[in-house]
């Protein structure tokens, strides 16, 4: 069973005891809650199986309130969901080793936690991209807090134009730099470890381009081409970078002049496609597929001078 699943059922069978108690503490309560199933977690993005039932994987689910309201009543909420069962459709609470993911919690600590509250350029270019996807992850079923609601809206926004093309150039670069020209030198002079952590800077840099160029937050690394995948079922420049990268490990394991020239075809491929996309964006009007050679063009069009004045590989949230 998936984890939102899961999730849905128990707050369909139980959910009406925690909206009852919100209006045992104040009348209209219930009508200020927001629940659902979001933040950290692989069964919050949809990609849990059943070797994600191993921790943290039980029935449950999030109750978000106002700062004020869950001052005042968050505790004896929070009794509320406590006192819910602790065993449904086979799963039990006892395999949660992150309490604090599931239960009632504030918008404040809730984003504080993965993003905070971003209001200018700067609040917004230090904000990992997995932290992002996590806070706008999952679904909401009871969308009654306007506070939660208003900050989640605001980041499922996307980045300002300014941020997003500062960090489409920083891909740009790093994906130039370690599939265009280190990977294949690293190959040349037969350094395994070298061209491996190469082609690793390149995949991540490349599956990060596409899901800005796609207006989506790229997930925690271990679910990056996962997402890439799903993002492939309606992006053609997706489908195509998911296929080329499928063959970059075996690629890049070839012996001399075939492992050169199949790991060239391969980040030629995607870099090609690539600039194709930034010229059809109008993030670029270089011809060059040699993606250094469209910095000056993605940077030019910053406006934030503090963020046009940062190094183009420069990006302080990319982990």
């Amino acid at each position: 069973m998936k984890g939102l699943i899961l999730a849905e059922k128990y707050y369909n069978e139980f959910g009406s005891q925690i909206l009852s108690a919100a209006e045992e503490q104040s009348p209209g309560l219930s009508h200020r809650l927001s629940i659902g199933l979001a933040g950290e977690g692989s069964q919050c993005l949809g990609y849990d199986d059943t070797l994600s039932w191993d921790h943290d994987f039980a029935p449950g689910f999030c109750i978000w309130m106002t700062d004020d309201d869950y001052a005042a009543y968050g505790s004896a909420l929070q009794a509320a969901y406590d006192a819910l069962p602790g065993e449904f459709c086979g799963f039990s609470r006892q395999n949660i080793l992150a309490p604090h993911r599931l239960g009632v919690m504030n918008v404040s600590d809730f984003f504080g936690s993965l993003t905070g509250i971003p209001e200018t350029d700067e609040d917004w270019i230090f904000i990992p991209e997995d932290a992002l996807a996590a806070a706008v992850s999952g679904r909401v079923w009871l969308d009654g807090c306007e506070e939660f609601r208003s900050v989640r809206n605001q980041l499922n926004a996307f980045y300002p134009d300014d941020v997003l093309r500062k960090k489409i150039a920083a891909r740009a670069s790093v994906m130039a730099q370690a599939g265009q020209y280190n990977l294949l030198r690293m190959m040349r002079r037969t350094d395994r470890i070298a061209s491996m952590q190469a082609a690793a800077r390149f995949t991540e840099a490349a599956i990060s381009m596409v899901h800005l160029l796609s207006r989506r937050y790229t997930p925690f690394y271990k679910w990056a081409y996962r997402s890439l995948q799903e993002l492939a079922e309606t992006s053609a420049l997706a489908q195509l970078v998911s296929a080329e990268l499928a063959g970059l490990p075996d690629a890049c394991i070839l012996p001399g002049k075939e492992g050169i020239e199949k790991t060239f075809d391969i980040t030629e491929a995607i870099c090609r496609a690539v600039s194709e996309e930034l010229r059809r964006q109008r993030f670029s009007e270089t011809e060059s597929n040699f993606l250094q050679d469209h910095l000056d063009d993605i940077m030019n069009g910053i406006t934030n001078p503090e963020i046009r004045a940062m190094h183009p590989m420069a990006d302080p949230a990319f982990r």
